[in-house]
């Protein structure tokens, strides 16, 4: 499995603080299927300052360990990229930087406030050439009474990413309806696991996967944790979502070996 959403780096922002902490992250989503994982750390100005080079540099380090433990365990980079005014110009630059030289970025909108000119902005960034993946909408508070906008976003062409957690219960009831709606509707291109902390907020996808597989198809759980992250560190077009989504009956054998494999 792929996952393109974690706070992996030591020290950088809100999520591991130490490298040891980081080495216990890389084993538990190794251990979870998990071959490929994004290093995403924060870019908020003013709370986040964090530049480009340092993501690259942490990255490196830490990819540096993760072979020396014998975790066989691809690191990759990018940022959770929150929405500032000039987000075209920071991702022009590269102060606001895509999934490893793809077209492609995390784009995290206020979690409390929905700011005028999102899907503006969103399609200003897509005009240009990039592709916004939309950071787990399922938990923004915002979502009962605008969950239009991110309708909007999605059918112009905007990914959209929920969080593993939110699909198996971890962040509440709420993010599970608006998960479950937003799967429904055939609006989710990936998954991701968000990973902060080994313990609290752990990486790990297969619990997921296993839940989408048993609501949807297991065809479009792996999609969602392999073929669709694939498809975005490949730089290429993701495939067309159908409208419409059939709940299936449960699989007659688990995902698991799969996940694992």
């Amino acid at each position: 499995m792929i996952d393109l959403h974690s706070h992996i780096l030591p020290g950088i922002d809100d999520g591991s603080d130490s490298l040891e902490m980081s080495l216990e992250m890389a084993r538990l989503a190794f251990d979870d299927g998990t071959r490929i994982i994004a290093a995403t750390p924060h870019i908020l100005p003013g709370v986040y300052d964090t530049l480009s080079s340092t993501i690259a540099a942490a990255a490196q380090q830490l990819s540096k360990a993760i072979a020396e433990t014998g975790i066989d365990l691809q690191l990759v980079t990018g940022a959770d990229v929150h929405v500032v005014p000039d987000l075209v110009a920071k991702l022009k630059d590269g102060a606001a930087p895509c999934f490893a030289g793809t077209r492609y970025f995390l784009f995290e909108p206020p979690h409390h406030i929905c700011p005028p000119g999102l899907v503006k902005l969103a399609q200003a960034a897509m005009s240009t050439g990039f592709v916004p993946i939309l950071t787990h909408p399922e938990r923004l508070t915002w979502i009962e009474h605008s969950y239009d906008l991110i309708c909007q976003m999605e059918e112009a062409g905007v990914a959209i990413q929920l969080t593993a957690g939110s699909v198996t219960g971890g962040f509440g009831e709420r993010a599970q309806y608006w998960s479950y709606k937003m799967l429904d509707e055939g609006r989710v291109d990936i998954i991701a696991s968000d990973a902060h902390h080994p313990r609290r907020r752990p990486p790990g996808l297969s619990r997921a996967a296993d839940t989408i597989a048993k609501r949807l198809s297991e065809d479009a759980a792996k999609a969602m944790v392999l073929h669709n992250p694939r498809a975005i560190l490949d730089n290429v077009q993701l495939p067309a979502k159908p409208r419409t989504v059939f709940r299936s009956k449960k699989p007659r054998s688990g995902i698991l070996g799969w996940l694992r494999g």
